[in-house]
């Protein structure tokens, strides 16, 4: 090490002779970068201790032995719009094209809790995503679809527990047991609360939800994931790559010691947690912050909470590339920035991708949009040799010290949090909102005084640019003819069944009960969505975030 020390310090005199170009050499988040790494930096990094084998403790190099040399990531790109009729549609074109799972995206009505005849819902039906409604529009969404062969995810966090539900009971109809179902809820309140907004019910009984999903499902849906801990969202939100990776991993750590508060035994849920992760533009920065995330859960794991288990040690992820990357300007860049994103999230390990398509700046994507997106996976996969070995860039001293620095960087955060009181403390402190606040704040400065080059933005900019691109558009009338057949839905069926079952789940929801087979019967009787909200609003109240300026 002397020697290269010598070596390196002979070899900056020389370098230092150059000039650099005139910008800060920095990572998106604002980590400086230095010109040269060598083995003095990664000096302290002990193979088996900090890296290990793929498929091995501490997983920094994988969650599998052979990664995607034995199976490729699951490819599933995010789609919903309008109503069940034509987001089902959607995914029967996506499937035919090669795409190997589904995500629903939902409306923000849905997502909300309000059915589509709420005042509120005027407007919003059906615009951002899928409108649901109901049993009946579940059934309709999954038509032709079976639910025993089909992996499907479903962006959802506050009425998780309801479109779950909703789910499940359309797999019963199709003949599919709850035990062959196989997908993921988000079902990440905490991140609501930190980045999202889209809450409804106060962190007290929303992580009550979430601990009944947890033991239900480990009873009767064992291949479920129960919660994908977000990141994305919070990335989205503004934070820097340090912040998404602590404040991710944090929200995870609540969910376990929610759980094991609950009576569960660690074991029995952890397997089934799953995470979900921006790939933002910086390459090498999103690459160490995956490999950081799996090393840091594995560790915290084994080592604090005392799972046995190893499969409780994974943290499988999903990925989706960045939306706030993209620009409305010159949208066609979009597709490169997509695909440097995507290489990314996969050289770091992903377990599924979804891969923005170069409109959804300006709209939801057409098919023309999402054929691209989708191709470009399919070229990473099959054309480039990526996944031919696994981890190519372990050992690099720029990849390991940076993936050294992304742990340290969280561990500072965690105990902020923890001196905090824990995160729900913090939530109600304001002080997640904030730092992301700052951080969105610092970066668009930086944009605005061109200390960033945004290319297409504030730099390589076109004065005569049109928009040249075919948008898709939502046909009004699609809320109307929506909103008819919830109104028909309601006229048609047993209104005092459903009556009855609402009244069984609030009974339910002002005890201890688990709520999960309680949700179940209301369903089942196509109570809606929005009733079933109503009633739980009734017993739990509603949240409202403190101010802070």
């Amino acid at each position: 090490m002397d020697e290269i020390k010598d070596a390196r310090d002979k070899w900056f005199a020389e370098r230092n002779k150059k000039k650099d170009r005139d910008i800060n050499f920095e990572t998106v988040s604002g980590m400086p970068i230095q010109d040269l790494y060598t083995p003095e930096d990664i000096q302290n990094l002990g193979y088996m201790k900090d890296l290990g084998f793929p498929g091995n403790y501490p997983y920094t190099r994988g969650v599998q032995t052979n990664m995607y040399r034995g199976r490729l990531w699951t490819m599933r790109q995010f789609a919903g719009f309008a109503t069940a009729e034509e987001s089902n549609l959607r995914y029967k074109y996506l499937l035919e094209k090669g795409q190997t799972g589904l995500s629903v995206a939902f409306d923000m009505p849905t997502i909300m809790g309000y059915d589509s005849d709420h005042p509120r819902s005027l407007g919003e039906v059906g615009r951002v995503g899928v409108a649901i409604d109901s049993l009946e529009d579940m059934e309709t969404l999954f038509n032709g679809i079976p639910l025993d062969k089909v992996s499907t995810s479903m962006t959802t966090n506050a009425p998780a527990s309801i479109l779950w539900c909703l789910y499940i009971a359309t797999g019963e109809k199709q003949g599919v047991a709850s035990e062959k179902l196989t997908g993921t809820i988000q079902n990440d309140i905490l991140k609501e609360y930190i980045a999202q907004k889209s809450w409804i019910f106060p962190p007290e009984p929303s992580m009550r939800l979430i601990t009944n999903i947890f033991e239900y499902a480990a009873k009767h849906v064992p291949k479920w994931n129960t919660v994908s801990i977000s990141g994305y969202h919070i990335r989205e939100a503004g934070s820097t790559a340090v912040q998404e990776l602590a404040f991710t991993l944090a929200d995870g750590f609540a969910y376990v010691e929610a759980g094991i508060e609950a009576g569960l035994s660690v074991d029995d849920f952890a397997p089934r947690l799953s995470f979900f992760f921006n790939s933002h533009i910086d390459f090498f920065e999103e690459i160490a912050k995956y490999r950081a995330a799996r090393r840091i859960w594995a560790r915290r794991m084994k080592e604090k909470y005392g799972a046995q288990n190893p499969k409780s040690w994974l943290l499988r992820f999903h990925t989706q590339t960045a939306g706030c990357s993209l620009t409305a300007q010159q949208p066609e860049n979009n597709i490169v920035r997509t695909a440097y994103e995507a290489l990314a999230a996969v050289l770091g390990g992903t377990q599924s991708l979804h891969t923005n398509s170069m409109d959804e700046v300006l709209a939801l994507p057409t098919e023309k949009a999402v054929q691209i997106a989708l191709r470009t996976q399919q070229i990473l996969a099959c054309e480039t040799g990526v996944a031919n070995t696994i981890d190519p860039l372990a050992g690099s001293y720029f990849i390991e010290a940076l993936t050294n620095k992304m742990e340290e960087e969280a561990e500072k955060y965690f105990e902020e949090i923890e001196r905090r009181g824990g995160v729900l403390a913090a939530i109600d402190q304001n002080f997640f909102q904030q730092e992301i606040a700052d951080a969105a704040y610092h970066y668009q400065r930086s944009i605005d005084k061109r200390q960033r080059i945004q290319v297409g933005v504030n730099e390589f900019v076109d004065p005569n640019e049109e928009l040249d691109i075919e948008l898709l558009t939502i046909d009004p009338e699609i809320e109307r003819r929506q909103v008819a057949k919830l109104q028909k839905l309601r006229r048609q069926r047993n209104n005092l069944l459903v009556g009855d079952t609402l009244d069984a789940l609030r009974q339910a929801a002002q005890g201890t009960k688990n709520m999960i087979p309680y949700i179940l019967e209301c369903v089942r009787a196509y109570a809606t969505e929005g009733e079933i909200i109503q009633t739980l609003r009734e017993v739990f109240g509603e949240y409202k975030e403190k101010p802070t300026f």
